[in-house]
């Protein structure tokens, strides 16, 4: 326990996201899930201790973890050098159970970037000298703590699952936002990307808190890789969260 009843109350809830995800089983064309709150919990527990020690303004809410990124850090759009870097945050990463060969979970020492997260995480650093500054009034959470992969190793988002399979999925992931939005008391949630925001619209359908979105940083989207930072803080200033 940290003493600070916000972060203990997160890391519950975290706990209880952990295991109601833990118990579902999924079906072609899903082959390989991976579940961040299991093998990278004690980096997901310590992210939830440096950044969510307070109430928020805005939480910002991402799709599921990006194999690059959360996958390998434990943190929500956990780019490597974001982490370590400007969050001061490092520790021990199991392996996944069941790992596909292509789609290692090495940790810490993965080499490669995560690109949504690379452009998110430096979106909010070149606002904030410190992440201190910036978890002040903002947190970064994702809607689904599971990846997933198919046979060949590709990835799979949440949007792209057989909807007898998602149903249960999206059942857990929608309690868990809400216990989130109880905990953090935000007067905004952020849906980075069309889909993190279509579920916090479903969610909060009574309209508090408000609900946002903005461009979601992904190298897959051509909008994206064009000036991304500044098309998102115009979204974020015409919404007036920023």
């Amino acid at each position: 326990m940290s003493n600070n009843p916000i972060t203990d109350s997160l890391v519950e809830a975290a706990r209880q996201l952990r295991g109601s995800v833990d118990r579902l089983r999924f079906k072609q064309p899903v082959a390989h899930v991976y579940n961040p709150l299991d093998y990278a919990w004690s980096a997901h527990q310590a992210y939830l201790c440096h950044a969510g020690g307070s109430r928020k303004r805005v939480v910002f809410l991402g799709m599921n973890p990006g194999p690059f990124g959360m996958v390998q850090t434990g943190v929500p759009f956990g780019e490597i050098n974001a982490v370590c870097d400007w969050m001061k945050i490092e520790a021990h990463i199991d392996r996944p159970r069941n790992a596909h060969p292509k789609r290692p979970v090495e940790g810490f020492a993965c080499r490669r970037s995560e690109v949504s997260g690379r452009r998110l995480w430096a979106l909010f650093a070149d606002r904030y000298d410190r992440a201190e500054g910036f978890f002040a009034d903002h947190f970064v959470a994702n809607y689904c703590p599971l990846a997933f992969f198919d046979a060949e190793g590709r990835n799979l988002t949440p949007d792209k699952l057989p909807s007898l399979q998602a149903k249960a999925l999206f059942d857990a992931c929608d309690r868990h936002l809400r216990r989130v939005v109880e905990i953090l008391h935000p007067e905004w949630v952020i849906g980075i990307g069309e889909f993190a925001g279509k579920r916090a619209r479903h969610v909060f359908s009574a309209g508090l808190p408000k609900i946002g979105r903005i461009l979601h940083p992904s190298p897959a989207s051509p909008a994206a890789n064009r000036d991304w930072a500044q098309k998102a803080t115009a979204q974020l200033e015409a919404l007036g969260v920023w």
